[in-house]
């Protein structure tokens, strides 16, 4: 976009492609393709290219009339020069058009670098739990409008499950690639980015980072900013500070793993181009994307769970996150966001935020909020009584917030120079006008009793953060810097009569506003001059359709020759004398260079806030966590949850929900929603095997549990009558059936890889839940692989198990661990019409069959009770589904001879012992041609072997053949009965 007059213009193909996406007309001008739009639309239409994932930049005019008229540029064109770069990622903190549109702005806004190198096979083994790596990923995502950079190093295997956990955690708007990278990675990547998407992909090369390169590139900025620092500032106590910070931020940068680093230089030479690059080192809250204080949800859990988005059209309704959101601030939201796909693994930090929702609950009035109070840790809560104020000045605080401008976007583009002034007055205001509600409170860091508790509000992570946000410091850091600044200049854009100079400040500015006084006062003593010359005492300057300083005149009247006609009309003619066009072009002269000390002045000025960003930044964080603690509480009152109680670590884990609920459909269900208890003790019943018809409840039953434990890990009140729990360091999921034809996956190959995902990485301490594992290949190859791979947890991990099947088969697991495995299924009804078919002994075994499927009507309980269902009354989803009748009473008649031919098979028990006897000499190698001999098709089997060995084969050889044998060998007794 290109700065002519008073239009920007596009020129060629850019031309063309301004026209499609923004709909205006692209003409032939001087053989030139070209389409332009108004200068002041400039902040609509460039949002929209970028929205469409174009880079743009804008070339803009870098001299005025009066100075080109000056300067040694009189004869030539207008100067032009590239004065900014907009992507999405970079959008809201660029100047001009950032800060404006606040559309997306619950949204995070990521820049992922993304590095990688491969692992050889012999040192696979050691990369991690269970081997099978083949790659090793580093990445840094930077949010530059907030300041977050969330970096990490770690192995991913040929699936790139953990590549595809960061990318669905951090939703990021643009790519950095670092190449080379392999085929599998680039491919996983670029279909996030797909064309739906408008996910912008910037590739680059890392080969100039070899040899500790990328390392030295990083340091070289930060001494830059630190000699600029010492340059602009004198050393002061927080000059001293910022020292300090800037030595531990080095400290954490040469902590960081190598491809982390490189991740981290090609994002600063990235950001190097839009002027950003600073965020990184002084402004930047650096956090690695997995804690030992987070649980990091897999892929498969957030997309399976629906935590951040829904399965139908991939939004934000109908998730957790929706359900859980009440925050009243757009930067509460992007916080709430966070922790949502990051609960918490330590229970004192999960203690601090219960505590602190209890009590807000109980200044709303609420008698929930004493139920259960102090669960996680009875002994060390002291959380008895609340001021009903404490809800009060919070409510009104985050409301006025939440109507103002996004203050923690507003305070980073401050720190990147860009913002505009009557921005910086309103975040400043914003700022400074919620840390004066919240002195109201009187918390004073020594205002506690004999016991050690405080006398206003009790919660000690409330006290913190109201501390934090109410700082002394800050609010008269606050107040001297908008002293300092005209309020009522700053919202008309006059940059001029910005600064308040009576206190000395802005010497520049002083200066200049004295040359364009006195240019204004030797204009304005010209009219005296010609006053006397034409003997008109009442003669005075005018303006005229913005013309100014004419000397109107009657028609006969005479004047020199010199004097400039400007217009006229039938009875008067206007004038510019010599004299005041010389002073005018002084005065031009004067106000620009007025306008060019502003400009400085005002960029010193936001100099001079680095020193103030860090306590306003921890002060906006307080308010964003405030926004988020408030919110559970709005859901833990409305919603009517219970505070969950969390055991001590060293007692066995286990998980006891009475009366759980889906926290979602309970909205939808209201009071129609059917409540389940969840009971797993690791010295106990560790495993429920579920099972049930179609559509009864089971999904349900099983994402409830996992969403109850999300919740209480995340700070929330649980939508239950009671629950007790243990903190969890995972939840893992295998959900669903889907394949992925983009990336070359089968459907079965999809389901054993989530699978092996869990094998690996679930440890005793985890929660497991799988439904239907095995669907994606034949009924007896489904089988065998759900009964092993269940065998396997039970027998190795010994972690919660929630296990949904159709088969009944599996149930038989019991057998081999007596008191850990329970079967449940959710239970149903059936008509008297079907039982009176079911009892009827006129018609043969097979037509009573069938027609009883054909006849039969289920009512749904969904309520789960001890034992097991043998049918799963898959008929009357096809009659939901709309499936034509013939259809349906055909597929009856089948049904009911495939029931007829196993009862006969049974009685031949003999005969099939044999048979089995012999299969059992079958080896893997020779897998293909037993399978012949045993009635199973080579093609099946063959593909069968080929899906293990895709999702095996990496592994260990010794465990993988062990886990294929145990497969094998109840896939055989099945084939047998």
């Amino acid at each position: 976009m290109v700065e002519v007059g008073y239009r920007y213009r596009f020129f060629g193909e850019d031309a063309e492609i301004a026209a499609r996406v923004l709909g205006i007309y692209a003409h032939v001008d001087h053989n030139f393709l070209t389409a332009s739009i108004p200068t002041f639309r400039l902040n609509v239409h460039v949002r929209r290219l970028v929205s469409a994932g174009f880079k743009v930049g804008v070339v803009k005019q870098t001299e005025t009339a009066a100075l080109k008229a000056h300067g040694s540029n009189k004869l030539g064109p207008f100067c032009r020069g590239l004065s900014a770069l907009y992507t999405k990622a970079t959008l809201e903190a660029a100047e001009d058009v950032g800060g404006g549109e606040e559309e997306c702005g619950s949204y995070n806004n990521y820049l992922v670098c993304v590095v990688e190198k491969g692992i050889s096979v012999e040192n696979s083994k050691d990369c991690g739990v269970g081997g099978g790596f083949d790659v090793r990923i580093g990445i840094v995502a930077v949010e530059v409008s907030t300041g977050d950079v969330v970096h990490g190093e770690f192995n991913d295997n040929f699936m790139r499950a953990g590549l595809e956990a960061v990318i669905l955690s951090m939703s990021p708007a643009e790519l950095l690639l670092g190449y080379p990278l392999s085929k599998q990675t680039e491919k996983l990547l670029l279909a996030y980015a797909g064309p739906a998407s408008n996910v912008r992909v910037e590739r680059t090369s890392r080969d100039c980072f070899s040899d500790g390169g990328a390392l030295a590139e990083v340091m070289s900025l930060y001494e830059n900013l630190s000699e600029n620092s010492r340059a602009d500032h004198q050393v002061d106590n927080t000059e001293v500070m910022e020292q300090e910070n800037h030595c531990l931020a080095i400290e954490g940068i040469m902590s960081m793993p190598d491809l982390a680093v490189q991740a981290l230089a090609l994002t600063i030479r990235h950001l190097k181009q839009f002027g950003l690059e600073r965020i990184l080192c002084m402004g930047a809250s650096f956090r690695p994307f997995s804690s030992n204080m987070e649980m990091t949800l897999s892929a498969n859990a957030l997309q399976q769970l629906e935590v951040l988005n829904n399965h139908s059209d991939g939004s934000e309704s109908g998730s957790l996150l929706h359900t859980m959101n009440h925050t009243l601030t757009i930067f509460g939201s992007r916080l709430l966001r966070h922790w949502v796909s990051h609960p918490l693994c330590d229970r004192n930090m999960i203690s601090a935020r219960l505590d602190a929702v209890s009590e807000i609950v109980m200044s709303m009035g609420s008698c929930k909020a004493s139920q259960n109070f102090g669960g996680i840790d009875e002994g060390d809560s002291d959380v008895t009584y609340v001021q009903p104020e404490v809800n009060y000045l919070l409510s009104s605080v985050l409301t006025t917030l939440g109507r103002s401008p996004d203050i923690q976007r507003g305070l980073t583009r401050i720190f990147h120079r860009t913002a505009t002034a009557s921005e910086f007055i309103s975040v400043t205001q914003a700022i400074l006008f919620a840390g004066k509600q919240l002195q109201r409170l009187h918390i004073e860091e020594k205002d506690v009793d004999e016991k050690g508790q405080s006398r206003s509000v009790h919660s000690v992570l409330l006290r913190k953060l109201i501390l934090t946000a109410s700082s002394s410091g800050m609010i008269g850091n606050a107040a001297k810097l908008l002293s300092t600044l005209n309020k009522e200049a700053a919202d008309k854009g006059d940059l001029p009569n910005l600064f308040i100079i009576s206190s000395g400040q802005f010497p520049e500015v002083a200066k200049a506003r004295s040359l364009v006084q006195s240019a204004k006062e030797k204009l304005d003593l010209l009219i005296g001059l010609y006053r006397k010359q034409l003997r008109m005492n009442n003669l005075e300057f005018m303006s005229v359709s913005g013309t100014t300083h004419l000397i109107e005149l009657p028609v006969d009247v005479k004047v020199p020759s010199n004097w400039v006609k400007v217009n006229s009309t039938k009875k008067t003619v206007r004038y510019h004398p010599p004299e005041v066009l010389s002073a005018l072009d002084q005065l031009s002269l004067a106000n620009e260079e007025l306008m060019i000390a502003c400009r400085g002045a005002w960029d010193s000025f936001l100099r001079a806030f680095d020193k103030y960003f860090s306590e306003f930044q921890a002060a906006v964080q307080a308010l964003a966590t405030l926004d988020c603690l408030h919110s559970l509480a709005i859901l833990s009152r409305n919603k009517n949850y219970v505070r969950p109680v969390f055991v001590g670590d060293s007692e066995p884990v286990q998980m006891h929900i009475c009366s759980g609920r889906h926290p979602v459909l309970e909205t939808v269900l209201q009071d129609n929603f059917v409540p389940n208890d969840t009971n797993l003790h690791a010295d106990r019943e560790y495993c429920e095997i579920v099972t049930g018809p179609n559509m009864g409840g089971k999904s349900c039953y099983i994402r409830q549990v996992a969403l109850i434990a999300i919740m209480a890990q995340v700070g929330s009140f649980v939508p239950a009558s009671s629950a007790k729990l243990c903190v969890l360091d995972g939840i893992h999921t295998r959900m669903g059936s889907s394949d992925s034809i983009q990336q070359g996956r089968s459907t079965f190959l999809e389901e054993l890889s989530e699978a092996s995902h869990i094998i690996h990485n679930c440890t005793s301490r985890s929660l497991v839940i799988i439904d239907e594992l095995g669907r994606g290949t034949s009924t007896h190859d489904g089988v065998a692989i759900a009964y092993a791979t269940l065998h396997y947890l039970l027998e190795h991990k010994r972690c919660m198990v929630l296990f949904v099947t159709h088969y009944p088969k599996i149930v038989d697991v019991k057998n081999e661990f007596p008191g850990s495995v329970g079967a449940y299924h959710v239970s149903y009804m059936m008509s008297q019409r079907a039982m009176d078919m079911d009892t009827d002994k006129t018609d043969s075994k097979s037509d009573k069959n069938a027609q009883t499927m054909d006849h039969e009507d289920v009512t749904y309980l969904y309520k789960l009770v001890p034992g097991v269902s043998e049918r799963s009354f898959g008929f009357k989803v096809a009659q939901l589904a709309q499936l034509p009748s013939s259809c349906i009473r055909r597929a009856n008649i089948m049904a009911a001879e495939l029931e007829a031919m196993i009862v006969s098979r049974m009685k031949n028990s003999s005969a099939q012992k044999t048979l089995q006897g012999s299969q059992e000499s079958i080896s893997i190698q020779s897998g293909c041609s037993g399978a012949e001999q045993i009635g199973l098709e080579e093609d099946a089997c063959r593909e069968f072997f080929l899906d293990l060995k895709s999702a095996l084969g990496n592994a260990d050889p010794e465990r993988s053949l062990q886990f294929l044998k145990h497969a094998r060998s109840i896939a055989k007794e099945l084939i047998g009965r």
